[in-house]
């Protein structure tokens, strides 16, 4: 068959039903052979950044690889952020880019870029494929490598004259010959040993969870909440491990770091012993090293190598995928654990109430303005009383904090976000890509006024597939954490994070053929959100809150988690004279 015909064939072969794309020359005999079957969907997006984003989306909510086709040239750089994006979070991705012919490439001919060059930073590996007879092979070892071991993008460069030719297909059977590439699942039996043994002396222990625990699949979620159950163990999460434990969960302490709870930062800096399970101690989680949970034991589960005593020191590195390293931790721990254990522990627990008791999520309410954590409050209340399983994309910045703390996720694979690279535009796409894998599904895309403009575009290929994203845009008219910041840490000079253009989100919606709604009244917030939830296709909410309320707790740079900036300590002085442009005082 031809390479064109191979790249299809290879897609159902690995059980791909979906893919995000944009046509453009060097691709154009794949398109006709996608126009010539019926059984994998493309997707058509406004943008390539757009389809790496949707793509990101799909994979995060489905545990499958997301699949993206695109042209040469400008095509493949305007996928280069959302393949950074999906490397940093840890998302599999397979991006199929089209190249110049063979005998153009390095003539600078037209739509001509060094793909593989351009994208060898931003990807787990990648390929220039020169002949239609290894074609399918790297196809297939393009699928493993990204969806096994810890995830991560592809990219696979077919030049278009090797998309012509013929050549002899072969099955997903061929990507098994690789044997430089052997991710390791199961621990070694000594270091868990080493682990449990550890912590069965804990009497201040802090489970620290994170993304590789949803990576690794439904198993490994329910392998950790079975592990807390059985450790009584209090238990925090990064950004991207969301949900692996539920928020209503009893040894839940919430989200750690730059903008977590008093109650999760200050057990992690007080603990004795640390298990950390598939996080990778990024720096909004650490913040200063050197006062990093300084009296801890610390132990790192972690199918990267590289990962471990890459930022933190660990005392023991235990390297495996986190389904199989629970189940085997778990064995041990049954035969371990200790009577004596559960009364030393009741110290720690009544040490943690009285954190909780702090209530470091409170803010000031008002009839007068809709408060942006009372949005988020009554927008989960509103996707409970829908009764539809609902899925949470975010753009990036104070909204997406808020989201974090404010809207309690009970399960893996629903929340939705750009954690490592933080991507202004993240959400949208993302949101698309969500509910083209769940159409009876209620996915919302919580977004700002500011970066939702960044793949606003996208609107059209919501419109064109009919897909329900509702987008709720908490409508402050700053880029809010950028302004934060300002206020906080520069002085209160508001430079250029002001939107003085801020445009008429109904009329946008309308202009796309969606629906555009508009909040700004408290109390009647709760009839428009169902309203904006019952609404058949795509909605833009525009939810005006309050111009400059700020997101906290905050750890601020250079701080460590005992340093919080907690609501009712911020600076008094800074908010009250923040001025807007027309000179009236905002709270």
């Amino acid at each position: 068959m031809t390479g064109a015909a191979m790249v299809l064939q290879a897609l159902r072969d690995n059980g791909v039903e979906h893919i995000f794309g944009y046509p453009g020359g060097a691709v154009l005999p794949i398109y006709d052979e996608i126009f010539q079957q019926d059984d994998i969907e493309h997707v058509l997006v406004r943008h390539e950044q757009g389809a790496g984003h949707a793509a990101e989306g799909y994979a995060r909510s489905t545990g499958k690889a997301g699949v993206v086709l695109v042209t040469s040239g400008p095509g493949a750089t305007n996928t280069v952020t959302a393949l950074q994006d999906a490397l940093m979070d840890s998302i599999p991705l397979v991006c199929i880019t089209g190249q110049v012919p063979t005998s153009l490439i390095g003539s600078d001919a037209f739509q001509e870029c060094d793909t593989v060059g351009i994208t060898r930073p931003c990807t787990k590996h990648n390929w220039l494929v020169k002949s239609v007879e290894e074609l399918p092979r790297v196809l297939h070892e393009a699928f493993r490598i990204a969806t096994t071991g810890r995830p991560g993008p592809v990219v696979v460069d077919v030049p278009k004259d090797v998309q012509f030719a013929l050549g002899t297909y072969c099955g997903p059977q061929v990507a098994e010959a690789r044997i430089s590439y052997k991710p390791k699942m199961e621990a070694d039996s000594a270091r868990i040993k080493k682990a449990v043994a550890l912590m069965a002396k804990a009497k201040k222990p802090i489970i620290y969870s994170g993304g590789g625990v949803i990576n690794s699949g439904d198993k490994a979620s329910k392998l950790l909440r079975e592990l807390v159950k059985e450790t009584d163990f209090p238990i925090t999460s990064t950004l991207m491990g969301l949900g692996a434990y539920p928020a209503s969960g009893k040894r839940w302490l919430g989200m750690l770091g730059m903008h977590g709870t008093y109650e999760a930062n200050m057990a992690m800096h007080d603990c004795d012993v640390m298990i950390n399970i598939g996080a990778r101690f990024d720096d909004r989680i650490t913040g200063r090293i050197d006062a990093f949970s300084p009296n801890s034991k610390k132990i790192h589960v972690d199918i990267d190598p590289s990962s471990i005593n890459k930022i933190v020191h660990v005392d023991i590195g235990v390297i495996g995928d986190v389904a199989h390293v629970l189940e085997q931790m778990l064995a041990h721990w049954k035969k371990e654990k200790k009577k004596e254990q559960a009364k030393e522990l009741k110290d720690w627990h009544a040490q943690i109430v009285t954190w909780k008791a702090r209530n470091s999520l409170a803010y000031h309410s008002t009839s007068e303005v809709i408060m942006p954590q009372h949005a988020i409050e009554r927008l989960y209340e509103a996707s409970l009383r829908s009764g539809k399983e609902t899925f949470v994309t975010t753009e990036v910045g104070q909204h997406q904090m808020w989201a974090a703390q404010y809207f309690g996720f009970e399960e893996p694979n629903h929340w939705m976000t750009s954690g490592g690279l933080g991507t202004m535009g993240y959400g949208f796409p993302a949101a698309v890509g969500v509910q083209v894998a769940h159409r009876d599904a209620l996915v919302i895309d919580i977004a700002g006024d500011a970066s939702i403009q960044m793949m606003m575009q996208e609107m059209s290929t919501a419109v064109q597939y009919n897909l329900p994203v509702k987008i709720f845009i908490l409508n402050n008219q700053y880029m809010g954490m950028v302004r934060q910041w300002q206020q906080l840490l520069h002085g209160n000079r508001l430079s250029s994070s002001y939107s003085e253009a801020v445009p008429d989100f109904v009329k946008l919606a309308e202009a796309y053929g969606a629906t555009g709604m508009y909040c700004d009244d408290p109390a009647k917030l709760d009839d428009a959100l169902d309203e904006m939830i019952n609404t058949e296709g795509p909605v833009i909410f525009d939810c005006r809150v309050a111009n400059l309320a700020n997101c906290f707790p905050m750890i601020p740079s250079g701080k460590a988690h005992n340093e919080m900036l907690l609501p009712d300590e911020a600076s008094d002085d800074a908010i009250a004279t923040a001025i807007d442009n027309k000179g009236k005082a905002l709270v």
